[in-house]
């Protein structure tokens, strides 16, 4: 379903070009495209999973789905700039239902292999955002715009499939109360939860925002600096896109065996000299390196989304949510405000100046051991 969702959303950045030559728009206002999709998506998470939270709404998501398909099928016709930043503006509120509910149900059927849980549920999200340039280069680029509602039936096919998730979580729900008063205290002093709180939001800042650079203005990059085709960008797009679905996959295992902390610390301040080095090279290396950063990178999201679930066990859907909300805020953000230095400076200072935000990577060196408490109550009984 994750994939689904995503597959969907990226159909957004995939035509930005088309966007920029139909309504003659700037980098500013391509970054504003995405700032308004992830602003919707971004602060209206937090709060649906602190309802969720209290209340749970099992039949939320095919209601959510049901923003996207409008969403969709208005950017197939939206003769404005206006009612395109509308059109993701719904797309934006359908994903801010999915993902806090999506993710608890999730960690519902983990079997308490967390960490596992989240890379199959994120990986879903990231093999979608990879296929989805694909399907809108064949389909979209070249057919024109209006041929974006085909990605209506996807939606409806989603809508669907989520009726009968909802049936299925809805017969989960008692169990899970019950669990939730078993564990309804908070784990750690409230000094401990701000501090790593900050610490993980810092770290997703450096990614999110670095993840910015590349999947709102790759395509130009590849154009301006090499001279390719649209087609010949998105493909390529996909390309890293497949790369980050690939590292998500790896690092919540990862995370789940050698600890969360070390992922965390290897992913984001790892792809640092790669960072560094890609703004200098060819056309080969620059896609060489934009495989490894996003293999790299993206293993860090499921073990933080983990680490701070593992914190946080008496409130997974607000804690989801403000992640969630968080990735898709920096990345909204990041792309305006890149779009911004990439009007007064060009799209090469843009690469130049976002490679060094990874080596924020070194406050994970901050962060305490936070295990499940499944974990914490075998290593005392060992001991």
């Amino acid at each position: 379903m994750h994939l689904l969702n995503d597959m969907m959303q990226s159909v957004i950045i995939t035509i930005y070009p088309l966007l920029k030559n139909e309504f003659a728009l700037s980098f500013v206002q391509i970054g504003m495209i995405t700032l308004t999709f992830q602003l919707t998506a971004s602060l209206l998470q937090p709060v649906v999973g602190m309802v969720i939270d209290r209340r749970p709404l099992p039949y939320s998501l095919p209601v959510g789905m049901c923003f996207t398909l409008s969403g969709l099928l208005l950017l197939s016709v939206a003769p404005s700039y206006p009612l395109v930043l509308l059109s993701v503006a719904l797309i934006g509120c359908g994903s801010s239902v999915f993902h806090p509910e999506s993710s608890r149900i999730a960690r519902t059927a983990s079997g308490g292999r967390y960490g596992l849980a989240q890379s199959l549920f994120q990986i879903g999200g990231n093999t979608g955002q990879a296929l989805g340039p694909l399907l809108a280069a064949a389909i979209i680029l070249k057919l024109g715009r209006s041929r974006a509602d085909w990605f209506a039936l996807p939606a409806l096919l989603s809508i669907v499939i989520l009726l009968q998730v909802s049936r299925w979580y809805r017969r989960h729900i008692d169990v899970r109360a019950r669990k939730r008063a078993a564990s309804d205290s908070p784990r750690f002093p409230a000094p401990v939860v701000r501090h790593t709180i900050g610490i993980l939001l810092v770290l997703m800042f450096s990614k999110f925002f670095y993840l910015a650079s590349i999947s709102s203005y790759y395509e130009f990059y590849l154009i301006h600096r090499f001279g390719l085709s649209a087609h010949e960008s998105a493909h390529l797009l996909a390309v890293f896109l497949f790369a980050v679905a690939a590292g998500t996959l790896i690092g919540g295992p990862f995370g789940d065996h050698i600890g969360r902390k070390r992922v965390i610390w290897f992913s984001i301040l790892g792809c640092a000299p790669f960072t560094l080095l890609l703004p200098y090279v060819g056309l080969r290396w620059t896609v060489a390196l934009s495989v490894v950063i996003g293999l790299v990178l993206a293993s860090a999201f499921p073990a933080i989304i983990v680490y701070a679930q593992d914190m946080l066990t008496h409130r997974i859907g607000m804690v989801s949510g403000l992640f969630y909300g968080f990735s898709f805020g920096m990345g909204g953000l990041g792309a305006a405000v890149l779009g911004l230095l990439a009007d007064h400076f060009g799209i090469d200072f843009v690469y130049k100046v976002c490679a060094f935000l990874p080596l924020l990577g070194l406050f994970a060196a901050l962060l305490p051991d936070v295990r499940p408490p499944e974990e914490l109550q075998a290593s005392a009984g060992s001991a």
